[in-house]
């Protein structure tokens, strides 16, 4: 599958969220945002009337990815405001298969997120309700993290157990995602990859997402 990007506006500048998406528009594939509830995760970002503001201006399907707790609660409401798609954590899930089928029932993409010690194999059953895993390449609740290496083996892990299914899911990695670690992550097998700093941090964010996914394709499966 082709290479896809998806700019974090956790790093992008809040007051100006409606340019910030316009910024990346003709040259991302999607949007992520990162929502947060302080409980799950020690931070407190965007929640869903922003995401139902940001649908109304962005051209980019949003990339809604839920840190929170009672993910089976909320993410359908995410869904019905406009998202693209919507992650869940598998940690934090307790009916994550009622839940995916319900994202998908309002036609957005079902992901699941793992975070870095939690083994990939013990969710390979719940692919066929998957159109995506997000594999954590750092701890989840902040932006600007180093991207852990350790990940890397549970990447190339996740890409076999994709492919061994039929290989329609798509594989995320979000944390630590820039010039100097994206080769990497697409060598073990991911193809959508989320990037902050690496691109909302540079003086021409569609550039800087041009670069990053130059550099994914040439590693890329």
């Amino acid at each position: 599958m082709a290479i896809q990007i998806s700019p974090s506006i956790l790093s992008a500048d809040f007051t100006h969220l409606a340019d910030e998406a316009a910024a990346v528009a003709n040259s991302a594939d999607w949007l992520h945002v990162d929502v947060m509830d302080n409980h799950f995760v020690p931070n407190l970002t965007l929640g869903l009337p922003v995401v139902e503001s940001l649908h109304r201006v962005a051209d980019l399907p949003l990339d809604c990815h839920l840190m929170i707790e009672d993910p089976d609660r909320w993410a359908p409401s995410y869904a019905e405001a406009g998202a693209g798609g919507v992650t869940i954590h598998a940690e934090a899930a307790k009916a994550p298969v009622r839940t995916l089928r319900t994202i998908r029932a309002e036609h957005a993409r079902a992901g699941l997120a793992i975070n870095p010690a939690t083994p990939v194999e013990h969710y390979a059953e719940l692919l066929p309700e998957l159109d995506m895993v997000l594999l954590m390449t750092v701890e989840p609740g902040f932006g600007g993290q180093s991207f852990l290496e350790m990940v890397v083996p549970k990447i190339r892990r996740a890409r076999e157990l994709i492919d061994g299914g039929g290989g329609t899911v798509r594989l995320q990695v979000d944390g630590g995602v820039s010039a100097d670690t994206i080769e990497q992550a697409a060598a073990a097998g991911a193809d959508v990859f989320v990037a902050g700093s690496a691109v909302y941090g540079k003086e021409d964010p569609a550039a800087a997402v041009d670069a990053l996914r130059a550099q994914a394709q040439r590693e890329a499966h």
